[in-house]
């Protein structure tokens, strides 16, 4: 047999999948689902994120005063801080409809301009990913946002035509979860551009508060606090585990969470109490045990935790180097002190030598 055929008996993954986090900040099918009824209606329902909130309410509240439409803004930030939402305030606080894409799905300038001529007076425009979008629509894009036109080219070759189309006044929200690569044109469009911030703990026990209230779940201010805690700094995620926590107090503790019952409901799925699961404790296990805390290159660690390189760099390792627990360094991978800590391992003495110095980064 070639070993490089794939055959039915091998179709299915060697190493553990992860697809399913309960602490991915992406949102899944039952996300979109619940935060529709979750998400805040207005400026003051929004929690957190104060300087963002103060500074939006000003410019929203200008453009109503002079009868015009709102800057067009620019909200970074990492996913599940609540850059949907604020969109979806905007529009509301406007008093205006809202038309909702995203840069992928954007992919020729045709594209752009069937949505741009098809907008309303001082419709809201939300682009979600807006880096993804593709360049002939971002140079499109420059146009419609300064000067509400847009140029359609019509015929190929010698022979085509530019038709300039008018577009009514409209407000651009685009939103990304990387500001770097928006280029610097498309970035000095913008009339407010805010950069959404991970959330306090106090912050998470109000979303947890205020969404349990909502999902008519009773929570103390510990159980709220014991979910808080292990979110992430992340909204979304909050949200997420209060479910997960009120489908096992339903079946363990008619209905009510406090701390022991929110504790042991995370225990079960996995989520210890600095908001780890799985795929991360298996990471820093890899990292602390096999190569005695590093430094260790990126696919050797990869490997030890059967998983893909991507998977590593982009899922784990971002909140491990944000919590103080790896660190990426020229050389490779290498745990901090709360790394051992954390999983309760003692680190050595010494430096490792031998065989650690062959893995590079």
């Amino acid at each position: 047999m070639n070993w490089d055929e794939t055959g039915p008996e091998t179709d299915e993954p060697t190493g553990p999948v992860f697809d399913d986090r309960l602490v991915d900040a992406d949102a899944d099918g039952e996300d979109t689902a619940v935060e529709a009824a979750l998400r805040p209606k207005d400026l003051e329902e929004f929690v957190g994120q104060e300087k963002v909130r103060e500074q939006l309410d000003l410019v929203l509240k200008a453009a109503r005063a002079r009868g015009a439409t709102a800057d067009h803004v620019l909200l970074s930030g990492a996913p599940g801080l609540g850059k949907t939402t604020l969109s979806m305030i905007i529009a509301a606080e406007m008093n205006a409809p809202i038309r909702i894409t995203s840069g992928p799905a954007i992919q020729h300038a045709g594209d752009l301009a069937a949505i741009l001529s098809s907008l309303q007076e001082g419709e809201v425009l939300f682009l979600d990913e807006i880096h993804r979008m593709s360049r002939p629509a971002e140079e499109m894009l420059y146009m419609a946002m300064e000067d509400f036109r847009v140029d359609v080219i019509v015929g190929k070759g010698p022979g085509a035509t530019a038709i300039p189309l008018e577009l009514p006044p409209f407000t651009l929200v685009g939103a990304t979860t990387r500001a770097g690569l928006l280029p610097p044109p498309l970035r000095d469009r913008f009339g407010f551009t805010g950069h959404m911030e991970f959330y306090a703990p106090a912050e998470l026990e109000r979303v947890v508060h205020r969404s349990a209230r909502l999902l008519d779940v009773s929570i103390d201010v510990e159980g709220a606090a014991e979910i808080a805690g292990r979110s992430r700094g992340t909204p979304r995620i909050a949200n997420r585990l209060l479910r997960r926590v009120r489908d096992y107090a339903q079946v363990k503790a008619e209905g009510a969470i406090d701390r022991e019952i929110a504790a042991a409901a995370l225990k079960v799925y996995e989520v210890d109490a600095r908001g780890l699961d799985r795929l991360d404790r298996a990471v820093l296990g890899a990292l602390l045990k096999l190569f005695g805390g590093g430094p260790v290159g990126l696919s050797t660690l990869a490997v030890a935790v059967g998983e893909e390189r991507e998977t590593v760099e982009e899922v784990a390792e971002p909140f491990l180097v944000r919590e103080g627990l790896l660190a990426r360094t020229p050389r490779g991978r290498v745990a901090t002190p709360a790394a051992w800590a954390h999983l309760g391992l003692v680190p050595p003495q010494h430096g490792v030598k031998g065989q650690q110095g062959l893995f590079g980064a």
